[in-house]
């Protein structure tokens, strides 16, 4: 004796449906997020989404040349979130003994257009913090004899600005996110 196959069909996409819901944590409290651990359907406010922490990890004189001061700057990225996130920009403005050195980014923002070549940003994993590099140049212009006395004596007293721009590499919380930084250096 053959059974009917619309029950056939009708038991299978049921045994499917209770095997999701459970496996889903649809019954115990709601699909599990992938951004912050909690779920999607419980309480119907979007996932915490905790800014991602920049540390100033070193500002260096690498080499004075004549009249050019080559330097070297590094940032400690953090991601405190469960989901890793996409660092497209660090832009920073370094100061030296009070006086505004220059500005720059590491990095770029994403536009409109999709440039070939692939994406300039960096993957900051929610289990490490990640170190991210950059170089500047000083030239010498004379103006002030002071701030390039103590370059020369390695005893500048440096503040970065900064302010990053990161998205969650997650299909459900992918907003645009920024955070601004200021940083104090002496050796």
């Amino acid at each position: 004796m053959l059974l009917n196959p619309k029950i056939m069909v009708g038991g299978i996409i049921g045994a499917f449906a209770i095997v999701i819901a459970i496996a889903g944590g649809v019954i115990g409290g709601g699909v599990i997020d992938d951004v912050s651990g909690g779920s999607l359907i419980s309480s119907g406010s979007p996932p915490e989404i905790f800014p991602l922490v920049l540390e100033l990890d070193d500002v260096t004189i690498v080499e004075i040349v004549d009249n050019t001061a080559y330097m070297g700057i590094t940032f400690k990225v953090t991601n405190p979130n469960n989901k890793s996130i996409l660092l497209q920009t660090i832009k920073y403005t370094v100061y030296g003994d009070e006086l505004k050195i220059g500005s720059k980014s590491i990095g770029e923002r994403e536009s409109d257009v999709i440039i070939a070549g692939g994406s300039n940003y960096y993957t900051i994993l929610n289990d490490r913090p990640t170190k991210i590099k950059d170089e500047f140049t000083i030239k010498n212009s004379g103006n002030s004899p002071e701030f390039w006395e103590n370059m020369q004596n390695d005893s500048v007293k440096w503040r970065v600005t900064a302010e990053a721009f990161y998205n969650l590499s997650s299909m459900t919380a992918g907003q645009e996110n920024e955070a601004y930084f200021e940083f104090d250096y002496d050796k």
